[in-house]
């Protein structure tokens, strides 16, 4: 089905993509489970318009485990009190319109959870730039 050509060019990005989590700080990790789980609902609505059901479920389970294990998972809510539990509110919505997108095959509540993500992952890449100058005092002043 494939050529060796195309084994080798999945296992090249399999091994960067391993090596860019490895070296990733947690502000980017957070960053790439955001670009994840877009993809997978980009995906989603491909598979969606073609037709194709079963790699349409495939890409939804992929878009729902990244929200779930990911972005919830990864909420402080010790930390971030309000915002960290309606965020945590918010990301449980958008797996029950997943579902629901799945379900009814409706291409309408794939795009609005993607503009749900979108709207948090620029507020993310927002603060990028103030997490690293933080990072960088913090460890100026563990060093002294």
């Amino acid at each position: 089905m494939f050529s060796p050509g195309h084994a080798g060019a999945g296992a090249y990005a399999r091994v960067g993509n391993e090596t860019g989590v490895m070296n990733a700080s947690p502000h980017r990790l957070i960053a790439m489970l955001f670009e994840g789980a877009r993809k997978a609902i980009g995906q989603a609505r491909f598979h969606m318009q073609q037709g194709n059901v079963g790699r349409r479920g495939e890409a939804i389970g992929k878009a729902i485990s990244i929200i779930e294990s990911g972005l919830q998972a990864s909420l402080d809510r010790n930390v971030g009190g309000e915002i960290a539990e309606r965020l945590d509110a918010l990301y449980s919505y958008m797996t029950r319109r997943l579902l629901q997108a799945n379900i009814k095959s409706d291409e309408s509540m794939l795009i609005e959870v993607d503009r749900l993500l979108a709207t948090i992952e620029e507020a993310w890449t927002a603060i990028g730039p103030e997490v690293a100058r933080m990072a960088a005092q913090g460890s100026a002043e563990t060093m002294r």
